[in-house]
């Protein structure tokens, strides 16, 4: 019951309700030169991409406010913070800064654990 709630406030507060049960949640702070780094670099094609579409992206500011129903393995401290969300629950994450070609095998590598 608990995991069903906390999937609706999910679908609820920022997505379509086609989306499937992994989120990829951004947590960024207004001013965050890398988070205007990812934003330039690889947001442009990360809807498009086969991780986005497995995984569509959702943004919440570090200081908030954060969707209901989160169950995380703790509270980001920096920003870009990237946390694989299932169902809600947290199931990996990227903190910091990466390039493209750091990101992109390191999210792969969260999915595949998801998986």
């Amino acid at each position: 019951m608990i995991r069903l709630l906390a999937a609706l406030a999910l679908i609820l507060t920022a997505l379509p309700a086609s989306a499937g049960p992994l989120r990829l949640l951004m947590v960024e702070k207004r001013g965050c030169v890398y988070c205007a780094a990812w934003d330039r670099a690889i947001g442009p094609g990360y809807a498009a991409s086969d991780a986005g579409r497995a995984a569509p992206l959702m943004r919440v500011d570090i200081h908030g406010p954060w969707p209901d129903g989160l169950a995380l393995a703790r509270r980001p401290f920096v920003t870009p913070t990237f946390i694989l969300l299932d169902g809600g629950s947290e199931v990996g994450r990227l903190e910091g800064h990466m390039t493209a070609a750091q990101f992109w095998p390191a999210l792969s590598a969260l999915l595949a654990q998801a998986r």
